[in-house]
């Protein structure tokens, strides 16, 4: 009996074929790419004068040296820059983590390019640390609604309502507050209409078994109805004393908030700011590091081989859903006792349906 030899020069080569969802995903991001690079390159012949960046704040502890680029060519860059990026996602060239840091690249250099043909030939510099602090703190409750709709989704249930839990927990947020002067009674407040709001989703997405994207817009016209009909008929005539909540004031950590450019931005933030950081880290430590979170993944996935496993899949829907209540409650708060104390009519203003694109681009 003999047996078939290869020979030492002989490669074996196999190839990799690429899924059709992943041929979609990576010529979809090529082609924003290539787009945003061409806008930015003709915005770049349109830019005239030169552009003044400053590091650091004016009541910064540590003033940093301001500079000023040359606003035609900086521009110009970025939009190569980005190209590049775009024709390598639709060339196919590049791998997975290659592609990365190809997006990484081209996310910055938009960046960079828009804000450099905004302030280019203008007198006054563009005050990078205030303008990171303010991005910081405006997506917040971005941060946690996607949270929210993370844990929803991983098991198994779509969450179209966060506007909704939003609204809710905005306008609840505000009322305790103005009636109790406490940030955090108004902070429990806002977590529970969240939670409730979230029941409210389970109850008819996993007992009835309900069209989800249908309930989805359901709760959140059921949401601004309700909110907007208490505020017209009873919060907004008692304004004084039922939309004059107090405002969450940023808590500077020691020692870290002197820290140049870095401090100002992530140190000296407001509670809110603080927690959905630390959510980031928490969501991902259940979802990938305990029993529960493999247990969440595979109600999602595979609700039937959870099943003959003995998992409960209502039951684990159930936390996932009521803990992403729990997001998007802090999320919701965040507009009115985070901002500016008072509720307004659909004072979210969309946040929810940008928070659940954020997590759909983010898989």
């Amino acid at each position: 009996m003999s047996t078939a030899t290869i020979a030492p020069d002989e490669v074996i080569r196999l190839d990799h074929t690429e899924s059709r969802e992943a041929r979609r995903a990576r010529l979809s991001s090529g082609g924003l790419m290539t787009a945003m690079g061409l806008v930015l390159l003709g915005l770049a012949f349109q830019t005239r004068g030169d552009a003044q960046f400053a590091l650091s704040g004016y009541f910064d502890a540590v003033e940093l040296p301001s500079f000023t680029v040359p606003g035609m060519i900086t521009v110009l860059l970025s939009a190569i820059a980005t190209i590049a990026a775009g024709v390598g996602f639709l060339t196919g060239r590049l791998n997975p983590r290659l592609r990365t840091g190809a997006a990484t690249v081209a996310g910055i250099a938009v960046m960079v390019g828009l804000v450099t043909w905004a302030v280019s030939g203008s007198s006054l510099p563009f005050q990078v640390s205030n303008q990171l602090a303010g991005t910081i703190a405006l997506a917040t409750p971005l941060v946690l609604g996607s949270l929210g709709g993370v844990l929803c989704e991983n098991s198994g249930v779509v969450n179209v309502a966060i506007e909704g839990q939003f609204l809710v927990a905005a306008f609840t947020a505000a009322t305790v507050g103005s009636v109790t002067k406490s940030i955090p009674m108004a902070l429990v407040a806002a977590v529970i209409a969240g939670v409730l709001m979230a029941a409210m989703l389970a109850v008819f997405a996993i007992r009835y078994i309900v069209d989800q994207v249908v309930l989805g817009v359901v709760l959140n016209l059921f949401a601004s109805g309700l909110t907007g009909f208490i505020f017209d008929q009873l919060v907004q005539p008692n304004s004084s004393t039922l939309n004059n909540a107090p405002i969450m004031r940023a808590i500077p950590i020691p020692g870290l908030s002197a820290i140049p450019l870095l401090g100002p931005v992530l140190f000296n933030q407001t509670i809110l700011v603080y927690l959905a950081i630390l959510s980031v880290f928490v969501v991902t430590f259940l979802l990938y590091r305990t029993r529960w979170g493999l247990r969440v993944r595979s109600v999602g996935e595979h609700p039937e081989a959870a099943d003959t496993v003995g998992i409960s899949v209502r039951a684990v829907r159930w936390q996932a859903v009521l803990l992403g209540g729990l997001f998007a409650g802090l999320g919701g708060a965040f507009f009115t006792i985070g901002s500016t104390g008072a509720f307004n009519k659909d004072i979210t203003v969309g946040n929810g349906f940008i928070a659940l694109a954020a997590l759909i681009m983010g898989r």
